[in-house]
């Protein structure tokens, strides 16, 4: 495995980029990135929506969630493959296809997320905020969501795992991402299908377990400021209810 590793590691890495697309490992971050990056803004979205006093709001975002979250992905990258080009009414490359794909799958699960962060949040802040003045969407904008979003960051880079796992199926609309480069560097060899794999295994494996270590210790380091810094005081009045630890 050493020596297919030293002989194509650039193919692996970068794909035939410079001499034709980026592929390879870059372009599955590439690709998680821009999904994460997109999906994010609509998963508050939806998931303000969820929680929103309105049914005629809340009622169609759960809709929205509930189906996407129960179909396979690989039904959404086809369905985006053929309904996308009609609707936009213009052809897309298979890298934007699956980003369309990422995101719409992706916002779904995103939104639940957020929502468990909004709704984990005792419901003194949101009385706090309503006493003091503050609005629904200032109360939401300035109190709830920032908390929330901390809160949620472990969560979030589970769902950029996912996100690089399920780049992979982007091989079936032959983008050129890293499980299509191992298939092109094993249709080159012929007969080292075990080697290159195990290949394409370790490295996704690697990358993985990294970011799931990252996030157990930023979980960690959230759950230690939680419990406040030595010196702090035990109790804090009713009036600073809205005050909130300065994040690390």
């Amino acid at each position: 495995m050493l020596e297919i590793i030293q002989n194509n590691w650039m193919l692996l890495l970068i794909g035939q980029y410079p001499n034709g697309p980026l592929g390879g490992i870059v372009a599955t971050l590439l690709l998680a990135i821009a999904g994460l990056a997109l999906a994010f803004p609509v998963a508050v979205l939806l998931a303000v929506a969820r929680i929103s006093p309105f049914r005629w709001v809340s009622l169609p975002a759960a809709a929205i969630v509930h189906v996407v979250r129960g179909t396979p992905f690989l039904m959404v990258l086809f369905w985006s493959y053929f309904a996308l080009p009609v609707l936009i009414g213009r052809p897309l490359s298979g890298f934007w296809t699956l980003v369309g794909a990422l995101v719409l799958y992706e916002s779904a699960y995103l939104a639940e997320v957020i929502r468990a962060g909004i709704q984990a949040l005792p419901k003194g802040q949101e009385e706090a905020a309503r006493s003091l003045g503050f609005g629904y969407f200032r109360t939401l904008a300035l109190v709830i969501l920032p908390q929330a979003l901390y809160n949620s960051l472990p969560a979030l880079i589970g769902q950029f795992v996912s996100l690089i796992k399920e780049t992979s199926l982007g091989y079936v609309i032959s983008v050129n991402e890293f499980t299509y480069a191992a298939a092109q560097l094993n249709s080159q060899l012929l007969v080292q299908p075990v080697e290159v794999f195990t290949i394409l295994a370790i490295t996704y494996f690697i990358i993985c377990f990294t970011l799931t270590q990252s996030a157990r210790w930023l979980e960690q380091r959230i759950a230690r400021s939680r419990q406040g810094r030595p010196g702090r005081r035990e109790a804090q009045p009713q009036t600073d209810i809205l005050a909130t630890e300065p994040m690390p």
